[in-house]
């Protein structure tokens, strides 16, 4: 018997996923527990196990897709009568991946597949438009009562056919040509997300100079003392800043605006962007204030490498209270961070570089950095953001008081 699973509740009040790769195909046998599809939530890629073992009749949308929790996933026919109705049969999908799958996996259908069934229902508009498209209607998941095919369920496999990735053709287009390439995926998500930020958060951005040859030569000297652990600068630029976050705690708050309250954290959990092939995701460092700089240190790097490997648990992206943002190797001069809302700051870190700076009157080289620290407005006015940043520069500059944790 036909057995409909459905997309269930992953958690984090995720209400829909967009589905990034099929695992299986229409006609493939699988065993209960075994990998169905990826998908993206807000927070991370999610694997979706099988709850029954069976013969996979139809899927319930093309990669590209958005799904809404409770919506069918994939049907499965069982053998030996052993199916059941998807409410008496929960299943839970179990996080597997920090970043997005790749966008598109090859021969990924363009429209959804399904297996031929032997009564279609659809209503005359659909079977309309679907003739116009060329559409088999076996091929289309149907939502309405009893599975009948709708309108909106040719539009949307329409839409989603066009999104969906295959050969890039050069258009001609003025005096050269032009690709586009389908907006899906975690590069989907970070443009929500930095338009939601962009338009939400009344930016500035406040960037100061800091000598850190202090701490390069604190990292040459306690390399010997890591005991194999990745040493990097960003580790001292969080614990340095973990006082100054105690000390100011207006930055490490968010803003309720349907309550009219900041709500100022107790717990600090220091967000770490990193660069993927998938894009730029933000694994945390729960309870950072805990660590000393050698702890810090290894968060980081297990977290950066795990981003990048597709191995971090949902948990690993959710609940940062302060982010830190690189420039990478290639530093540049300024950088105006924005704010990962509903965060109300974010550090940007440039890269260090020999300077010749003045000091007691004398032009010496020094290694020197610039940090840019961006901030909402709405929360932190440009006087208290000024005082949190030098307090983290003069922190960086005594950095024998950052290896203990303060």
């Amino acid at each position: 018997m036909a057995f409909t699973f459905k997309l269930p509740d992953i958690g984090e009040g995720i209400a829909e996923a967009e589905i990034t790769k099929w695992l299986v195909a229409v006609g493939e046998t699988v065993v209960e527990d075994q990998p169905l599809v990826e998908v993206l939530t807000d927070k991370a890629t999610v694997e979706i196990p099988s709850p029954r073992a069976g013969l996979i009749t139809r899927l319930g949308g093309v990669e590209g897709a958005i799904v809404p929790v409770g919506n069918m996933l994939v049907e499965i026919e069982v053998a030996g009568g052993a199916g059941a109705s998807p409410a008496a049969a929960p299943v839970h999908a179990a996080p597997v991946a920090a970043a997005a799958a790749p966008a598109g996996s090859p021969g990924a259908a363009a429209t959804a597949t399904a297996a031929p069934s032997a009564r279609l229902e659809a209503v005359p508009a659909a079977r309309q438009l679907a003739k116009e498209r060329g559409l088999d209607l076996a091929t289309i998941a149907g939502t309405g009562p009893n599975g009948r095919i709708t309108l909106a369920d040719v539009k949307r496999v329409i839409e989603t056919a066009e999104r969906a990735p295959g050969p890039r053709t050069p258009v001609p287009g003025g005096d050269g040509a032009e690709e586009r390439v389908p907006l899906r995926g975690i590069r989907r998500k970070i443009a929500e997300h930095m338009t939601l930020a962009a338009r939400t958060v009344p930016h500035y951005t406040f960037v100061a100079e800091v000598d850190m040859s202090a701490v390069v030569a604190h990292k040459k000297a306690a390399l010997a003392r890591a005991g194999g652990v990745k040493l990097t600068y960003v580790a001292y630029v969080v614990a340095a800043l973990l006082p100054a976050l105690r000390k100011y705690p207006l930055l490490n708050a968010s803003l309720d605006e349907a309550a009219g309250e900041i709500v100022l954290k107790k717990h600090y959990d220091i967000g770490i962007a990193t660069a993927t092939d998938d894009g730029l995701m933000v694994p945390v460092i729960h309870g950072a204030d805990r660590l000393g700089l050698f702890a810090l240190a290894q968060a980081i790097d297990r977290l950066a490498t795990g981003a990048r490997e597709k191995k971090l648990a949902i948990s690993d992206l959710t609940g940062g209270t302060f982010t830190v943002t690189t420039t990478g190797a290639k530093g540049g001069l300024l950088a105006t961070p924005i704010v990962h809302h509903p965060q109300v700051a974010i550090l940007g870190v440039h890269a260090i570089v020999p300077r010749a700076v003045v000091r007691d009157g004398q032009i010496v080289a020094r290694d020197m950095t610039n940090l840019s620290l961006s901030l909402d407005h709405r929360v932190v006015d440009g006087q208290v953001g000024a005082d949190f940043l030098y307090d983290v520069i003069a922190n960086l500059e005594h950095p024998e008081q950052l290896e203990a944790g303060q």
